[in-house]
């Protein structure tokens, strides 16, 4: 493959939140080629100090659940064992989905063997009455952090409405690659499915909307929508609203990778004894199709479905191995499966 070798400008300025950001030169880009996104909804990943403005207290020395140090440096472990499991190299990219805070994040980067890339944040405290935000990591040899902006999902007839901000992000790759990514936690369906898909339908909008304007300003561009979307690839959010499609659907500009996972009874979350794809790697047309540069590999997304990462009941069923399941501490890793996309 012929390589573009990028040399960046003494000082370039971004626009991050706002504010400016001063980056010197330190040479060309490392190459993205065969380097992993990572998606991971790693359940409730919360520091044990308490913060006055939001709901936290159940995960306090002293709360309900008992959260302490020692079990929250055991939840840090299981975390860079799952995003990092089968991978020769160290995710590129790691978009990550219930998460308290900033200072969560620092602590995993420097977690096991994550601490060996050097991860840049970015993060921005969300609305949500829990304080559970989302966030990404990036390798800052290999990405580029052009613009970070979060995108409010509000509902008009529901005024006292609070939920997790859609964390957008716009970076550049080796040879000058520009790459659009979007870490999703919609609202969750918390008071049946039916009664609450009117907040997954606002989230995919707010979403859909963004995802239009990247396009009208350039139809090749290269998008990656993650998270958690608390919806499934055949749900009205996903398919009418966000307009992610099957990646045979000729006409689709955004194409669902786990539809036909979801379709064969596959999923990255169990709830019931049932298995359902929540969570998603939908990415531009272009990008599937490798027509802005950047491909993805031929296995497209994959759920990492590993023997370590389940709970095997008596009766022989799988379940991911959560860290709690009530009140009771078990341990685990978290409720939800990692999943990856390789790019080239």
């Amino acid at each position: 493959m012929r390589k573009i070798i990028l040399f960046s400008v003494l000082f370039t300025v971004c626009s991050v939140n706002g504010f400016s950001q001063k980056e010197s030169k330190k040479g060309a880009l490392q190459s993205f080629h065969g380097r992993a996104i990572v998606s991971y909804n790693v359940e409730n990943l919360f520091d044990t100090i308490d913060d006055k403005d939001v709901i936290d207290e159940e995960f306090l020395p002293d709360g309900k659940l008992k959260w302490n140090s020692g079990r929250y440096h055991v939840k840090l472990d299981h975390l860079v064992e799952a995003i990092t499991m089968n991978l020769p190299e160290n995710p590129i990219v790691i978009g990550l989905v219930e998460i308290e805070n900033k200072g969560v994040l620092m602590d995993l980067k420097k977690t096991g063997r994550l601490a060996k890339t050097g991860y840049e944040i970015a993060h921005k405290d969300s609305p949500d009455a829990r304080g559970i935000d989302c966030g990404l990591l990036y390798d800052k040899s290999a990405f580029k952090l052009l613009k970070m902006e979060t995108l409010k999902v509000a509902i008009d007839s529901i005024p006292d409405f609070k939920t997790r901000d859609i964390l957008y992000v716009k970076g550049q790759l080796e040879g000058g690659k520009i790459i659009h990514l979007f870490v999703n936690h919609w609202p969750s369906r918390r008071g049946g499915e039916g009664e609450s898909e009117i907040r997954r339908i606002q989230a995919a909008t707010v979403a859909r909307a963004k995802v239009e304007q990247i396009l009208k300003a350039d139809p090749k561009a290269n998008i990656v929508l993650m998270g958690d979307f608390n919806d499934h690839p055949d749900n009205t959010s996903i398919q009418k609203v966000l307009k992610a499609k099957s990646v045979t659907d000729a006409n689709a500009d955004l194409v669902d990778l786990f539809e036909d996972d979801h379709k064969a009874g596959k999923g990255t979350h169990n709830y019931k004894g049932e298995w359902g794809v929540l969570d998603h790697f939908i990415v531009s047309k272009a990008l599937y199709n490798g027509t802005g540069g950047i491909a993805l590999s031929p296995n497209d997304g994959k759920i990492v479905y590993e023997e370590k990462l389940l709970f095997t009941g008596k009766d022989g069923s799988k379940k991911p191995s959560t860290t709690y399941g009530g009140p009771n501490y078990y341990g685990g890793y978290s409720d939800h499966l990692p999943i990856q996309l390789i790019l080239k």
